[in-house]
Parts: structure tokens; sequence; C-alpha cells
């Protein structure tokens, strides 16, 4: 057998054994350019690993229990009617002329939404701390899973506002159409805060312990059981640097055909939404490459 023969079948053998045992994919992690690289084709190349964290985040929070997902319509019915007999009845809040059991439910659907997603993502590194320490996976999709899993809590709950805004005679008008975009803005600002908690709470553990106050004085910080017009003037563009302000008001706006939203809070709720989740990607970002040893 010549050289060239020896050769040929050389190529052959090999090209056989690779048909039969295909080499493996070589993963290739790169040094991040700076904070500002988010990675977004690596979060798309691990969408399906999202779309499990996510679909995990349900099955799991409704497992085993007596009433199931009925939990997601008893809570918001339940807050709406203690706010409604305390804040409506006893306190005579004012709620601009609307029927405060719908006045307070618009309010309080967005809020369950953000509560929620804050503080599940508090531990939503620590809760995944086998995966990473031994698997590498793009980080983020943490936090994001825990701002879109109960975007199908919040889903069903409008059903019930939608039920609630029929019965008391509310009419939608064509502003409903911009409801998804103040859905997306209670979105971006939970993702904001998700980032810092869930970096925060890989470090300092009795974080865990503060989110939970701390959103329990932000409620009452934000328009829920009372409208933005019993905040005086003079302090409005305080108050306009809550988020939550924003969101609020443009749901009230879209669902209840009241007055346009104070144009001055809004801009200011915008602002600071954006400043929030750029300093929680940058964060977030700079703490990740601690994150297998710390947790």
């Amino acid at each position: 057998m010549g050289l060239g023969d020896m050769r040929q079948a050389i190529g052959a053998h090999a090209q056989a054994k690779e048909s039969i045992n295909p080499p493996r994919r070589k993963l290739i992690i790169e040094r991040r350019r700076n904070l500002f690289d988010i990675g977004w084709s690596a979060l798309w190349e691990y969408r399906e690993l999202g779309y499990i964290l996510v679909w995990r985040d349900i099955t799991v929070r409704y497992k085993q229990t007596a009433i199931g997902v009925a939990w997601v319509l008893l809570q918001p019915l339940m807050m709406m009617l203690i706010f409604t007999v305390v804040f409506g009845k006893m306190a005579k809040m004012p709620s601009d002329g609307i029927w405060y059991p719908a006045f307070s439910m618009t309010g309080l659907l967005p809020w369950i939404y953000f509560s929620q997603a804050v503080s599940r993502a508090g531990e939503s590194v620590v809760a995944n701390a086998n995966m990473v320490r031994k698997i590498y996976f793009p980080r983020l999709w943490l936090p994001l899973a825990t701002v879109l899993s109960p975007l199908v809590d919040f889903a069903l709950a409008m059903i019930l506002l939608f039920g609630l805004l029929i019965y008391a005679g509310i009419p939608l008008t064509w502003k409903v159409v911009t409801l998804p975009a103040f859905i997306l803005l209670a979105m971006l600002t939970a993702l904001g805060l998700c980032l810092f908690t869930s970096a925060l709470h890989a470090k300092y553990r009795d974080v865990g312990h503060t989110i939970p106050f701390v959103i329990q004085i932000w409620m009452y910080l934000t328009p829920i059981v009372y409208p933005v017009s019993l905040v005086p003037e003079q302090w409005r563009w305080l108050y306009g640097l809550n988020p939550m302000v924003g969101v609020i008001e443009g749901f009230r706006w879209a669902l209840l055909g009241r007055a346009a939203p104070d144009p001055v809070v809004m801009v200011e709720s915008i602002v600071v939404l954006f400043a929030v989740i750029t300093a929680g990607l940058v964060y977030f970002r700079q703490m990740e490459r601690q994150f297998a040893d710390i947790v």
C-alpha cells in the first residue's frame, strides 16, 4: 500500500469514527469587554432554560395546595375588601369619584405583581446554588424568571378586575389599548429591583429579612389606597421618584377613564425606572462573577 493510499485509509477511518462518536460541542466563555456587555445572545441561546425556570416556579407554587390557583383570585379579593372597609368606609379616603373597590383593585393588581416578583427574586440565586456552582448558564435568567412567572397570576387576576368593572358599570374606552405599555413598565420596574435584591441576597443573607419590611412600607408610599391628588402639589416631584406611582396612575387612566396622570410624575417615574434598570444590570453583572464562591 502506497503512502497516498494509507492517508486515504486514515482519513476514511477518522470520518467513520466521527460519525459514530461526533465531537463534543465546545463552550468558550469569553471575558466581558465592559460592565454594559449584557450578553443578549447568550440569554437567547439559553431561552429554553428560562422557560424551564418559569414553568418550575409556577408549578411548585401551587403544588399540594388545597385550593390551587384560586389563591390568585383570593389574595387581591380579600385585600380589596379590607381596604374598602378600612380606608374607604372608616377612613373615608377619597377616590377621585370612582367606586372605591374598583379604585383600590386597579392599584392592587400591579402592586401585588411587583411585590411578588421582588420578594421571590431575593432568593433566586441562593435557591439555585447547585446550578450556579456546577454549570454555566446566563445568571440573568434567575431574576428574569422571577419577573416572568408572576405574570400568569397577574393575567388571571385581571379577569377578576374586568368582572369588577363590568359590575360597577365602568365602561372600557380606547385607553385600554395602552394597558400593555403600563404592564411593561411594571415588569421593568420589578426587574430593576430584582437584579439588586438577587445579587445582594447572595452576599448578604439578611437582605431576605429586609425585603418584606421594605415592600410593606413602600406600599403605603404608593397610591394604592389613596389618589395622587391627595399628595400636596409642592411634594409631588418627590413623590414621583417612586417608579410604581407612574405604573399605577397609568393603570387607572387606562381602565377607569379618569383624567390623565400628572405628566411630571409620569416623566419622573419613567426616568427613575430606567436609571434603576441600568444600575441593576451593572451591579448584577459585577457581582455575577462571585456567585459560585459565595452562594
